[in-house]
């Protein structure tokens, strides 16, 4: 009965908290382990993420006929979405928006999220395929390929039906990340001028070096509307060369979350993840830096979605009202437990206490 009762307690705290909007790139991984040869024939590196290019075409026949390949559900955001229902364990407490194809790929996307507890209302594009992410795993690191495909002919016009209307209505906090302003930055504009307007909180990742190398006017245009912003060192350092910020991590964070805020209504969150080494959080002029525990090498799998884990067990806690440290707490919980098994997959109860 204590059991029923805190599950009805927790249920009535995301009824009046709202819940977590997601809107990105769906795309279906297709993992697999690969030899460093393969990573040298296209041309790709560990711990990067990058757009496919044409010379990358081949890639994704070649990884499904010569390697045993996984299909796992996909896309950064939608990852970090469902890792946060996963950590809510609440129905109705996540809402996801993207674009796919009207085909067998966009079917296991669909149901892969709905079982996970995620509403995903997806625009739904018959024309063109499910876009898909080649995930290169070499010694427990990654490597991602993105070809976005139908992910990327997402319109602002789905901001419109009712469904999403609704969906935004309810939520309150937003979080969208830096892969998604090569599709639609109209689109991530409308959300963050409304939470603006309705003092919601508006949520956004760096998510790679080359967003922030060649998409720095539509990352500019975006960062005012931002209360938190999510990162790992890779880019963080990226942001930094780019802005003349220097090269200390901490010094960077600190200046991002400084930069001017289209809301004054709170103050700029910047959240640094690097790995098994400290998380830095910077706010207000002010750093803290969080020790990780380290995970024996024997136990981890591979390190794919360990960010967006990262941001989904952080943005769970936030709805709940939870401190920073506990937010943080939180995210360590979820990325620990994502490395542990292939790809962004996660147990069916979730132990975090």
């Amino acid at each position: 009965i204590n059991q029923i009762h805190f599950q009805v307690l927790i249920s009535t705290i995301i009824m009046s908290n709202g819940a977590i909007l997601g809107m990105c790139n769906p795309l279906l991984d297709i993992s697999a382990e690969v030899p460093t040869e393969l990573l040298k024939k296209y041309d790709v590196s560990l711990n990067n993420a990058i757009l496919a290019e044409e010379k990358h075409v081949p890639l994704y026949e070649e990884l499904v006929n010569d390697y045993p390949v996984q299909y796992i559900a996909g896309g950064a955001t939608q990852n970090s979405i469902r890792v946060a229902q996963w950590m809510l364990q609440i129905p109705g407490s996540t809402y996801y928006f993207g674009a796919i194809g009207a085909d067998k790929y966009g079917e296991i996307l669909e149901t892969c999220a709905i079982e996970d507890g995620v509403q995903v209302i997806y625009q739904k594009n018959p024309s063109v395929p499910t876009g898909t992410c080649a995930v290169l795993i070499n010694g427990g690191e990654r490597s991602l390929v993105a070809n976005l495909a139908a992910a990327n002919t997402f319109s602002s016009a789905h901001l419109k039906i009712p469904e999403a209307e609704s969906a935004i209505a309810k939520a309150s906090i937003f979080y969208i990340s830096g892969f998604f302003l090569t599709v639609s930055v109209d689109a991530i504009l409308e959300l963050g001028r409304h939470a603006v307007t309705e003092n919601k909180i508006f949520c956004m990742n760096l998510s790679a070096p080359f967003l922030i190398q060649f998409f720095g006017d539509q990352m500019a245009a975006t960062t005012p509307y931002t209360d938190f912003v999510f990162g790992n060192e890779s880019e963080a350092a990226a942001y930094g060369a780019a802005k003349g910020y220097g090269t200390d991590l901490a010094e960077i964070a600190l200046k991002l979350a400084a930069q001017p805020k289209a809301s004054g209504t709170r103050p700029r969150v910047v959240v640094f993840t690097q790995g098994s080494d400290r998380t830095i959080v910077a706010s207000m002029g002010k750093v803290t830096e969080y020790p990780v525990d380290p995970l024996p090498t024997e136990l981890l799998v591979d390190t794919n979605g360990a960010g967006d884990a990262f941001v989904g067990g952080f943005l769970a806690m936030l709805l709940l009202n939870k401190s920073l440290d506990e937010c943080v707490r939180a995210g360590h919980f979820a990325a620990r437990t994502i490395i542990q098994r292939s790809g962004c997959t996660f147990p069916k109860e979730c132990s975090f206490v």
